[in-house]
């Protein structure tokens, strides 16, 4: 990866007055190609066990990173969402190579999202998604939401940054998000439970502003779209004839609360850890995930590497801990 190129402060305040920023070329898309490969030979391998298990027949290996899954999954729905729960990372289990890692703590993505945050001690979220949109399937359509809306509640007023990190380029026709510009700096809504996939939901009435005044953030593959956590958006319907595939990463300033350092057995269900290990209150934003140093100019030391990254991983999806420190959203009783 060549050197970063820092974000302007014309896009920096961009970024702080509307919500979010598209910035097209935060890295090569031949930086990016290590992952897809990667992802491609997950696929594979995962599909040869369904395969040895007697429960998929044709691999459809001649196609290609952005085709072959949804070609699994025309066959059988079963076998194509069993590779989907296979790769997308939902509580610290799935796919976690180092291509992925590189990603993460690539100094360009992290040179802009210090940028963003004027911070160079950046706390990173093991927690990611990684979203293989399939063409005409109602499962990676996402209702509207703020990702505060998953978050404690005295997380609100932190900057958290999600950046969405398309590994095609993302189009009306295969699906990119739409977003609510300027409509950040208000209270978090009130969100539902029970939207499509099991997705929290902002009902339209409970919507900071008009969804018909939404930008549509399409984005090169290269490119990142980076929100603030109180950004309202959705991603829309893919009828093209390619999977959209795209990553959501989050990071946060080492000042906003966080567990790094911290492993699920010192903290209660309430997501509170040992006074020997933090301040009375100060509870991760996220508590069930593990969070960890990825850049840091005062304790470059503490910076953690691709094996403690897996281990901290791992460790909390083996602990599935049950905090209490979320909001209870109601649940949605009309469509």
């Amino acid at each position: 990866m060549n050197t970063p190129t820092p974000l302007t402060p014309a896009q920096i305040s961009f970024f702080h007055e509307e919500g979010y920023l598209i910035v097209p070329n935060v890295f090569d898309p031949a930086d990016l190609e290590p992952l897809r490969a990667e992802l491609h030979q997950e696929i594979n391998r995962k599909a040869r066990q369904l395969q040895t298990e007697g429960k998929l027949t044709n691999l459809h290996a001649e196609l290609d990173f952005d085709r072959q899954l949804a070609a699994i999954y025309r066959d059988s729905k079963e076998n194509g969402e069993a590779i989907m729960r296979h790769l997308e990372g939902l509580r610290g289990g799935g796919f976690h190579a180092p291509q992925m890692f590189d990603v993460i703590a690539s100094p360009k993505l992290l040179s802009a999202v210090g940028g963003l945050l004027g911070s160079e001690e950046i706390v990173a979220s093991s927690v990611y998604r990684i979203r293989p949109k399939l063409p005409n399937i109602g499962r990676g359509v996402v209702p509207w939401h703020q990702d505060s809306g998953y978050f404690a509640p005295h997380c609100d007023t932190s900057l958290i940054i999600t950046c969405w990190v398309p590994l095609v380029d993302a189009t009306v026709e295969n699906g990119c998000m739409q977003i609510l510009p300027r409509t950040h700096q208000g209270k978090v809504v009130t969100h539902h439970t029970g939207g499509n996939a099991g997705f929290l939901v902002i009902k339209d009435e409970n919507l900071p502003d008009d969804p018909r005044k939404a930008i549509t953030a399409s984005c090169p593959r290269g490119g990142v779209v980076f929100m603030t956590n109180r950004t309202p958006h959705c991603s829309t319907p893919n009828t093209s004839d390619h999977i959209r595939w795209s990553v959501d990463l989050r990071y946060q300033s080492a000042e906003t609360p966080n567990n790094v350092g911290l492993w699920p057995e010192t903290i209660d269900a309430e997501g509170k850890a040992d006074a020997a290990f933090y301040e009375k209150g100060n509870v991760a934003c996220y508590p069930p995930e593990a969070d960890f140093l990825v850049q840091s100019r005062k304790h470059p030391e503490q910076v953690t590497d691709y094996a403690e990254y897996v281990r901290r991983r791992e460790t909390y999806d083996r602990t599935q801990p049950n905090f209490s420190a979320f909001r209870r959203w109601p649940a949605s009783v009309a469509k």
